[in-house]
C-alpha cells in the first residue's frame, strides 16, 4: 500500500507518480473511463456533428466567387452553432469537474485504506457531497479559472518580449497546482470554499510551519517535468489528424468539390473521430499530472502526517 502524508523531495514526487499508476493504474483508469465516458461519448458527438460543417465552411470560404461565403454561413446556421457552442461549453465544463475531482476522491479512498475501489464508490462520493461539488463547479468555472485565464492571456501576450516566456513558466505549473490544491483541501477538510482556496495559494510557498524551507522550487520542478513529458506525449496522439489532413491534400487529384469543403463525407468523420480519440488519450495522460498535483497536496499537509502514520500502524496491527 502507498503511503500519501510524509514529506517528498522533488524526485520523490516524480517517481511515485508513476508508482501510483502502477500498483492501482488499472482500477483507477477503469472507473474513469465508467464515470466520463458518457461525457466523452456526448463531446465527441457534438465535435463531429456540430463543427463538422462549420471548419469545412472556414476552409471553402470566399470560393467560387462567393464573396461573403462564410458570412452567409454563419447567418444561416447562427442557431445550430450557438446551441452547439452552449453544449460544448456545458459539457467541457462538467467533464472538467469530474477529471479534477475524480483523482481528489480516489487518492482520499486509498489513503484511508481502501484498496478495491469501484466506480459506485466514487459516485457515492460525488453524490454525498453534492453541495460542495456544485459550490467546486460554479466556482472554478465562473470565477477562479476566468482569473487564471486572464492572468495566462496577460503573461502569453508578454511572450511578444521575451520576459513573457520566462512568466510563462511560472505562471502555468503555479496555477495549474493551486486549482488541484484547492480541490483536495476542499474535500479533504472542513475548509470553505475561500478558506480552500486560500490555502492552495498560501502552500504553494510554504508549509504550515514557517521554521520549514520553502516547498515552492520542489513544486514548481516537479510540475514542470511532467507537463513537459504529458505535451511530447499528447503532441505525437494530436498530431495524428493533422497528418491525416495533409496526406490527404497531397493524395487527392484536384476537385473543387473537396477544396471546398474538405471536411465533408467520409474523412471528415474520420478527421474528427480521430481528433476525439487523441483528445481522449490526452484526458487520460492529465490524470498523470492530476496525481503529481495530489502527491504535493499530501506534502503539504505535514500537520497530518504524524496522525496518520499512527493510524497506519495501527491498522497494521489490526491486520495481523
Amino acid at each position: 500500500m502507498m503511503q500519501f502524508y510524509k514529506k517528498r523531495d522533488f524526485g520523490t514526487f516524480i517517481t511515485d507518480s508513476f508508482t501510483f499508476f502502477k500498483l492501482y493504474g488499472k482500477n483507477y483508469f477503469k472507473n474513469f473511463l465508467l464515470l466520463n465516458g458518457l461525457l466523452l461519448i456526448l463531446m465527441l458527438v457534438v465535435i463531429v456533428f456540430g463543427y463538422k460543417e462549420f471548419l469545412g465552411a472556414i476552409f471553402g470560404s470566399n470560393m467560387a466567387g462567393q464573396s461573403y461565403y462564410f458570412e452567409q454561413f454563419l447567418s444561416d446556421n447562427m442557431g445550430m452553432l450557438i446551441v452547439c457552442g452552449i453544449l460544448l461549453f456545458v459539457l467541457s465544463s462538467a467533464l472538467m469537474i469530474v477529471n479534477f475531482l475524480f483523482p481528489v476522491f480516489y487518492m482520499k479512498r486509498i489513503a484511508e485504506g481502501k484498496t478495491n475501489i469501484k466506480a459506485d464508490d466514487i459516485l457515492s462520493d460525488f453524490k454525498s457531497n453534492g453541495k460542495k461539488v456544485a459550490a467546486a463547479y460554479f466556482g472554478l468555472t465562473f470565477l477562479v479559472l476566468p482569473i487564471a485565464f486572464v492572468i495566462f492571456g496577460i503573461s502569453y501576450i508578454l511572450i511578444f518580449i521575451i520576459i513573457g516566456l520566462v512568466i510563462m513558466l511560472f505562471v502555468v505549473p503555479n496555477l495549474f497546482n493551486i486549482i488541484l490544491f484547492f480541490c483536495f483541501d476542499y474535500f479533504n477538510g472542513k475548509r470553505g470554499f475561500f478558506e480552500s482556496l486560500s490555502y492552495a495559494i498560501r502552500s504553494q510557498f510554504s508549509y504550515k510551519n514557517v521554521r520549514e524551507n520553502s516547498p515552492y522550487w520542489k513544486y514548481w520542478g516537479a510540475t514542470i517535468i511532467m507537463m513537459v513529458l504529458f505535451y511530447i506525449v499528447s503532441l505525437f496522439f494530436s498530431s495524428i489528424p493533422m497528418i491525416l489532413f495533409i496526406m490527404k491534400l497531397s493524395t487527392t487529384a484536384p476537385d473543387a468539390q473537396f477544396e471546398q469543403n474538405p471536411f465533408a463525407g467520409n474523412f471528415g468523420t474520420l478527421f474528427f473521430v480521430m481528433y476525439g480519440i487523441s483528445s481522449v488519450i490526452s484526458t487520460l495522460l492529465m490524470n498523470v499530472l492530476y496525481i503529481n498535483s495530489g502527491l504535493m497536496y499530501y506534502d503539504s499537509r505535514t500537520d497530518l502526517h504524524q496522525k496518520m502514520e499512527l493510524a497506519e500502524i495501527d491498522t497494521i496491527g489490526i491486520n495481523e
